[in-house]
């Protein structure tokens, strides 16, 4: 099997990262290989057995052309600053261009202790690792920016939590592991030079056209909040909860990171909170968007000396940008949810609508995701709230048959149901992958309903139901 690595985040100063080594596994063995990410990537397996690929994305064996490192960055966990924190328990590998063109980052979680572990042991129970690995592949089916699973390995070594536990690796992909918190550990350094190291590597990385750009700190922040508040739309509309919106989680592409103890809703509340951790509900589901614009203004905050040599001018530029974020997250959302009610060109007035059809979700305690799927089949139910809804669709005149269509290519037929991952955790962590493996495939198509998937679009009985998830570290 070959990789072409390429390494432009290890050819920045040393102040942007440790080098580092994977720990050997002791016995790993594969547990899934993504074959057609794989292909995306432009890596063959060619003629590697499943004992090869294990070593490889176990850590075990670095490829040829790697340069392991893992990256420091800052962030505000739970609205408390911590002026660093880094990969703790990641090693990045190095970056391969896709078929597309695209810089990818090769990433493994839980190979091992980092200059950035805090005294941790840089490894991952079996559980994340399968969590990550379902849902960060279901949202890409469901047409949600993520980072992506190219494998998941069991090490054969016991990791010590409350309980041992059976050690994995996963092997993440992303279009960077650039964060908000990135520029945040140079903002709290007060390394100018830093900055303006990170902030041209970032516009190179996923904003190149903004390379010569006189007033382009400002333009990336603006493109930073653009993709970070179009990803909490699409949240809203499969109904994920992320669980830990800290800066240090928050992507500068635009892509979910991180899935510790994120959830989909069953039963529609807009309190929702699954995490463990999140013991005030700072991250429930209907406070996404605002903390959200909440991590953006931590950004604008790093990114004044970059804007502007007068501080009080950078200020109020970056104020501004910020004070347009709640209406254009409103509009993002309106757009995401209208979709899933059929309404191809949305209008302002078309936000009561939404929110009264929420509140009955909520008032009537019905399952998001299934209650959403059933409405284009549900075009001539009666109802004061649906003879609204009609009315509304009437107004834009288009086909029965396009309306049908255009809901059901946007409300899916099965999500990564809390119990259904649970289960798959459990059987996992006794050695069986039969329901991780028949999970996965029925979540790789969500929107086409087929015969096979009743087991997986079912909401959970009252003795599966999950009120808890939690953190994998």
């Amino acid at each position: 099997m070959q990789i072409a690595f390429d390494n432009t985040f290890a050819r920045l100063p040393a102040s942007f990262y440790a080098e580092a080594t994977p720990s050997v596994a002791r016995t790993p063995s594969l547990i899934a290989f993504n074959e057609p990410l794989a292909r995306q990537l432009g890596i063959e397996r060619g003629e590697a057995t499943d004992a090869e690929l294990a070593a490889v994305f176990s850590g075990a064996e670095v490829p040829e052309g790697a340069r392991p490192i893992a990256t420091v960055y800052a962030g505000h966990q739970f609205g408390y600053p911590v002026p660093r924190l880094g990969d703790g328990r990641a090693i990045l590998l190095g970056e391969v261009v896709d078929t597309g063109g695209q810089r990818r980052d090769v990433q493994l979680k839980g190979s091992g202790p980092t200059a950035y572990s805090r005294g941790g042991d840089g490894r991952s129970p079996l559980g994340p690792v399968i969590r990550e690995y379902l849902v960060s592949e279901a949202m890409a089916a469901l047409g949600v920016p993520t980072t992506r699973s190219l494998a998941a390995v069991t090490t054969g070594e016991v990791v010590h939590r409350e309980q041992p536990l059976p050690g994995a690796v996963l092997t993440r992909v992303a279009a960077s592991h650039l964060r908000v918190g990135t520029f945040e550990y140079f903002a709290n350094q007060r390394d100018l030079a830093g900055l303006q190291a990170l902030l041209e590597y970032a516009i190179a990385r996923h904003d190149p056209d903004l390379k010569d750009q006189p007033d382009r700190a400002l333009q990336f922040f603006e493109r930073v909040a653009e993709r970070t508040l179009a990803l909490v739309a699409r949240w809203w509309g499969v109904g994920f909860i992320h669980g830990v919106m800290n800066t240090d989680n928050t992507s500068l592409s635009g892509e979910t990171i991180d899935y510790g103890p994120c959830a989909f809703m069953d039963v529609f509340r807009f309190d929702q909170v699954f995490s463990s951790i999140d013991r005030t509900g700072r991250y429930r589901f209907e406070n996404q968007g605002p903390i959200a614009i909440w991590n953006l203004s931590i950004l604008a905050s790093c990114l004044v000396p970059l804007v502007d040599a007068d501080e009080a001018q950078a200020v109020s530029r970056l104020e501004q940008a910020l004070a347009e974020l709640p209406p254009r997250f409103e509009a993002q959302r309106l757009a995401v949810m209208t979709a899933k009610l059929g309404i191809a060109d949305p209008e302002p007035d078309d936000a009561a609508l939404v929110q009264a059809f929420l509140q009955y979700l909520q008032d009537e305690e019905l399952d998001y995701t299934n209650a959403f799927r059933a409405l284009a089949s549900e075009l001539d139910a009666p109802g004061p709230l649906r003879d609204r809804w009609r009315a509304r669709l009437v107004k834009e005149s288009r086909p029965r048959e396009a309306v049908v269509a255009g809901m059901n290519q946007v409300n899916p037929v099965v999500i990564p149901r809390n119990h259904q991952i649970e289960r798959a955790i459990v059987e996992a962590r006794a050695g069986d992958f039969t329901h991780f493996h028949a999970l996965a495939a029925a979540l790789r198509a969500p929107f086409d309903d087929r015969p096979e998937l009743a087991p997986f679009k079912a909401p959970p009985a009252p003795d599966q139901v999950v009120h808890r998830t939690f953190c994998g570290t």
